[in-house]
């Protein structure tokens, strides 16, 4: 475990003090000489002590904060070694549709559930990829829950590539999954291989007895399908819903017999919860090694922040009774 400042200089905020302190000490000997004008007796020195007291405290903290310490705490990670799952995501046009202009997107919703869905697997090393008319890998699989996170957000986007056959009104294939089977997708040590698909099932229709074979061919790939998808859901562009794009009511059934076909599941974003039961269920239990340490930064400028308003509520509360 490590302890440092990011901005050791910023401390010298802390010396603003001096301003209100200066402003405290002639104020108190004014109250002084006042007092010994009148044959008065001086206050008890706590009643000064308190204000200064919580001036330096509260100075104090912003310095330490403004200095943005940082404690880092290295954790060992470790990662399995038989399984490995990838993460395919929709980017087709379809995908942003959402219920009104500003609600969530599927392809918003789509990620925050594959984030959440990548909790519950810490040790498998999960992958990325996106799904138009091709399927095309983006991160293949790693331990790292950070980097997955970070592909999700930056990489994966609507028609990011866009797909070759882009004059289409529809260009999803489903079909293209087939890539993952074929162009080596999973590690040779892969034993146990899953797929996780978050789709809107809007889908071209096609030979689906391709996958099949290449599904379930040993090792075999198990396949989690994940419906976003909401029947009076628009594409809008701005807050005007493009007149070409209606929700196709027909999706679910088409993930059903395509999951049918390769010995897949079907799950509506609703029932995420399920998904996430059945994905660990799926991965099973198996060795894993240490991959190196991880390191964390845990900031503790907030909460130094915070406590420097603790002393000036003191002195608040003092000053009512």
């Amino acid at each position: 475990m490590d302890f440092s400042f990011l901005t050791p200089a910023a401390g010298l905020v802390a010396l603003l003090v001096l301003v209100p302190l200066a402003a405290f000490l002639r104020s108190r000997r004014t109250g002084r000489r006042i007092r010994s004008g009148l044959g008065l007796s001086e206050p008890r020195r706590r009643y000064y002590l308190l204000p200064a007291a919580a001036l330096g405290a509260t100075a104090g903290c912003l310095g330490i904060a403004a200095m943005q310490p940082v404690v880092s705490v290295d954790e060992t990670r470790r990662v399995r070694t038989d399984t490995e799952v990838f993460v395919v995501l929709d980017i087709s046009r379809s995908m942003l549709a959402s219920t009104v202009p500003d609600s969530p997107s599927r392809l918003e919703r789509a990620k925050a559930d594959a984030i959440s869905l990548r909790t519950t697997i810490p040790t498998v090393p999960v992958g990325v990829a996106s799904v138009t008319d091709r399927t095309l890998p983006h991160l293949f699989p790693s331990g790292d829950e950070d980097v997955f996170r970070a592909t999700l957000q930056k990489v994966i986007g609507i028609e990011r590539p866009p797909p070759v056959h882009s004059l289409l009104r529809r260009v999803t294939t489903l079909e293209s999954l087939s890539a993952v089977a074929t162009q080596e997708f999973f590690s040779p040590s892969a034993r146990r291989r899953v797929l996780v698909v978050f789709t809107d099932g809007e889908t071209l229709p096609g030979a689906r007895a391709r996958l099949e074979p290449l599904f379930r061919r040993p090792p075999g790939i198990t396949t989690v399908f994940v419906h976003v998808w909401g029947r009076d859901e628009r594409v809008y562009r701005g807050r005007t819903p493009e007149p070409g794009y209606r929700a196709d009511p027909s999706s679910r059934a088409s993930l059903e017999r395509l999951a049918a076909e390769i010995g897949g599941e079907v799950f509506s974003e609703g029932e995420l919860g399920k998904a996430e039961q059945r994905v660990p269920e799926l991965v099973g239990r198996g060795p894993a090694v240490v991959k190196g340490e991880k390191r964390r930064d845990v900031p503790l400028a907030p909460i130094l922040a915070a406590a420097a308003f603790l002393p000036l509520a003191l002195l608040l509360w003092r000053r009512d009774r």
